[in-house]
């Protein structure tokens, strides 16, 4: 029977008039029919526009398949899914890049000023002062007039050129005090770099710092306490309807409690310097004075007062911080891990320097392996696992793939960096690839990207080299290097700890033999 004898039968059966007449009825279902394979292919045609996805479960998407360690877990599976994937996590949509040919460059380069926002998370907009440092602000006015900030007075190569006796002092105080601790035996590494990161740290930007203990307290709430929270979970971040859940959980008023704390010590370092007399002449400025001094300037074309100000120096403050702290941590972890790496450098080191007191910064312009053994340790453990997250400004086509506005964007630099396509042995450490090539971290080889690239590159790659080179090689020059108890190179625990940055999960505990019959202290630095 036919559709229009079925019309028929049914319109007699039920005692319906026939509204329609055989043609009227033939057009309507050809009409209906037409919306049905639309909508088909419509749909057909956005699942073919959106980036391969796992499986998702309902509500959460794909928060469940995130896990405690998001870049080993995304990296696997960008393995079967390909190095570019469409995830929801909870309310969100999201873009995970592994790659560094199709999607690093596009993303950071070609459309960077689609992709050179940052989405409004929970805990860094509390904790910088809704978003008013440079790392975690919106893109607009604002975090332009920021960044060019932050980027003249504080990072720029004359800047850090002036720096140099900071870096050169810090590096002799903390030989000296591995010098002092040899004779006990083995020694918290981990303990003594921090320290070593946060003195220097403190000097060039609060210019100021002790080596008392209640200083280190207060570092530690700024620096560790810090980025604990930035790594926690907030509901809000991933179900922005029930962000409320939060207070019910407590994260809300842990994030709170730190930023009073962080809130109350950046108050006292800045009306501190506000209320002494003027510096001498003779006298450098910190990163604080100049802010200062730039207020009323800056006012005039963005809000700018003093929030802005402890912003932004909290920022500057603990991201220059833990770069430090982490790279040169897990260089020299690497290298116990690899002594014939350890013995080469020495060597390099030895050659150049040879009986002088001290590795000063003239040196490292000769020490290339030195930089290879540093980009190594960052292409294979990078400060963080992966970059600030950004978001999309508005819709966009990224290799046919439609990307909808206000995607949040993450870029896996760990799996980014340990691509076999791109690198040979990837999973080994090879300083050795890094002789005579080109590649670097500045932001223009995208395979090897620890700082980012483009609009949202860190600023401090410049600031924290030195700073970790000089170290380094001090470390090396006037230190033998082993494993407590016996241990064996392959013993050593590269475990990382939960978080937002690649931090150990156990502190590094080595013992050092001094490699010289004399050790540096402060007051023999005019000398050299």
């Amino acid at each position: 029977m036919g559709a229009m004898s079925y019309y028929h039968a049914i319109t007699s059966a039920l005692g319906l008039p026939q509204l329609f007449s055989t043609h009227q009825f033939l057009l309507a279902a050809l009409f209906v029919v037409s919306l049905l394979l639309l909508r088909s292919n419509v749909g057909s045609y956005k699942k073919t526009c959106v980036p391969p996805s796992p499986s998702k479960l309902p509500i959460i998407g794909n928060l469940h398949q995130v896990g405690s360690f998001p870049h080993r877990a995304l990296g696997a599976m960008a393995e079967k899914h390909g190095p570019i994937m469409s995830l929801r996590l909870g309310q969100v949509p999201a873009l995970v890049d592994s790659s560094a040919d199709c999607m690093a460059r596009e993303i950071m380069k070609t459309q960077d000023h689609i992709f050179a926002s940052r989405p409004r998370l929970k805990v860094p907009q509390t904790l910088f002062y809704e978003g008013r440092d440079v790392a975690f602000a919106t893109h607009g006015e604002y975090w332009r007039k920021a960044r060019k900030i932050s980027v003249l007075h504080l990072l720029s190569p004359k800047m850090v050129q002036s720096y140099r006796l900071i870096r050169e002092e810090e590096v002799a105080f903390m030989i000296e005090a591995i010098s002092r601790s040899c004779c006990s035996g083995v020694m918290n590494m981990s303990q003594i770099l921090s320290s070593f990161a946060k003195h220097t740290i403190s000097r060039i930007v609060l210019g100021k710092c002790s080596r008392e203990e209640w200083w280190d307290n207060i570092i530690h709430v700024m620096i560790d306490e810090c980025c604990k929270m930035l790594g926690a979970f907030h509901v809000g971040d991933y179900f922005p309807s029930h962000s409320w859940l939060s207070k019910l959980t407590g994260p809300d008023a842990r994030v709170r409690k730190i930023f009073n704390k962080v809130d109350e010590i950046l108050d006292a370092i800045v009306d501190g310097h506000i209320s002494r007399p003027k510096r001498d002449a003779s006298e450098t400025e910190d990163f604080v004075d100049i802010l200062l001094s730039l207020e009323k300037e800056i006012s005039q074309d963005v809000s700018f007062g003093k929030e802005n100000i402890k912003a932004i120096v909290e920022d500057m403050f603990g991201a220059g911080t833990e770069a430090t702290f982490l790279v040169t941590k897990w260089v020299l972890a690497e290298l116990l891990r690899n002594p014939e790496v350890l013995k080469r450098l020495k060597d390099e080191i030895r050659g150049i320097v040879g009986s002088k007191p001290m590795v000063k910064e003239e040196d490292l312009k000769q020490m290339n392996y030195l930089k290879a053994v540093i980009k190594e340790s960052m292409r294979l453990l990078p400060p963080g696992p992966f970059l600030v997250p950004r978001e999309s400004i508005s819709d966009t086509t990224i290799q046919g793939y439609h990307i909808p506005r206000k995607t949040r964007i993450f870029v896996n630099v760990w799996a980014i960096q340990r691509d076999p396509k791109t690198w040979e042995a990837p999973e080994e450490f090879r300083p050795e690839m890094f002789l005579g090539s080109s590649v670097d971290f500045k932001g223009h080889d995208f395979q090897l990207i620890p700082f980012g690239a483009g609009r949202r590159r860190c600023p401090g790659i410049g600031f924290a080299i030195p700073i970790i080179e000089l170290a380094i090689a001090n470390l090396m020059y006037h230190f033998h290097w082993k494993l407590p108890d016996g241990m064996k190179d392959e013993d050593l625990d590269m475990t990382e700890a939960l978080g937002i940055s690649m931090r150990r999960k156990s502190s590094l505990q080595l013992v050092a033999t001094p490699c010289l019959f004399w050790t540096v202290s402060k007051s023999k630095l005019e000398t050299m």
